[in-house]
């Protein structure tokens, strides 16, 4: 299984969940009479109809048949789409130092035609070195033993195959300039860091930027977050943002715009492309 196959079974599960919501509010039935026809709580469909749980064909049957959809192609196309949904991603032989809220996003990601990032504690995953990212690793989950480490080493390596894939999406990642003087491992990984980065911004599908610290204060009071975008035109735009113990999915237009609108003035007030590679490059003269 590809990559874009596994990660494209999340965005089957969103849009079929888009799709089941959209009927059942149309033939104005509640959550918790559609729950009741499928022998579940009216969480299961709210769950169901934002994407965040795999679907029984006998469930996605019962609920077409409440709603009323009976020609046979519609049922089958919706039925289809539930069948891809299923599909596992690549990441499930993961699952031992996945968080189950974090598989929602890794499917996200490596559906996505655009990600926009901005960060502020460190470099984000997907522009880590080994080296760099065993440090993170380490410094977040201290008890972890070292077999568990590599575990979520290899995981973040795997995700990053994501910018070199013949589907490659748009990265452009603002980060704070104080995440590139903050060091995780030694000297050497923070100079391979610097140099990795360096590299990458040359990549035409990468836009690098950072948040000088002479700018003082910036749009990014709010912390890290991630803004994704699909190809798919029925699926919106979704904002990502991690606390310590799990993660909020922000889809609804108005609030997904106020993160946009965040973005392009930390892009607008950071160093242009060309600027980030000579901070670095001074950076790593010095280092």
């Amino acid at each position: 299984m590809t990559t874009s196959e596994s990660s494209g079974s999340v965005v089957r599960r969103i849009l079929l969940g888009s799709q089941l919501r959209k009927l059942r509010e149309s033939r104005g039935i509640t959550r918790e009479a559609a729950g009741y026809s499928i022998r579940a709580s009216e969480s299961k469909i709210s769950r169901m109809e934002l994407g965040r749980v795999s679907f029984k064909t006998r469930d996605v049957e019962d609920l077409l048949t409440l709603y009323g959809i009976h020609r046979e192609t519609e049922r089958e196309a919706l039925l289809g789409l539930a069948r891809e949904a299923n599909v596992a991603g690549w990441w499930h032989s993961y699952g031992d130092v996945l968080p189950s809220w974090f598989q929602t996003y890794v499917g996200l990601e490596g559906a996505a035609s655009h990600i926009g990032i901005y960060e502020v504690q460190f470099v984000h995953g997907l522009l880590q070195t080994e080296g760099y990212a065993h440090a993170v690793v380490v410094r977040g989950q201290p008890t972890a033993d070292p077999a568990e480490v590599e575990r979520r080493v290899s995981l973040r390596m795997e995700r990053q195959k994501l910018l070199f894939s013949e589907r490659a999406p748009h990265f452009h990642a603002v980060l704070d300039e104080a995440a590139l003087h903050r060091p995780y491992g030694d000297a050497d990984v923070m100079r391979g860091q610097l140099q990795h980065l360096i590299d990458l911004s040359e990549q035409p599908n990468v836009t690098l930027q950072v948040m000088p610290f002479r700018h003082g204060g910036h749009a990014g009071e709010s912390g890290a977050f991630t803004v994704l975008r699909f190809p798919e035109s029925d699926l919106p735009d979704v904002v990502y943002l991690e606390h310590l113990t799990g993660a909020l999915y922000l889809d609804k237009p108005d609030e997904v715009a106020q993160y946009e609108r965040v973005m392009g003035r930390l892009r607008a007030d950071s160093l242009s492309p060309s600027g980030t590679r000579d901070l670095m490059r001074r950076m790593l003269q010095l280092a």
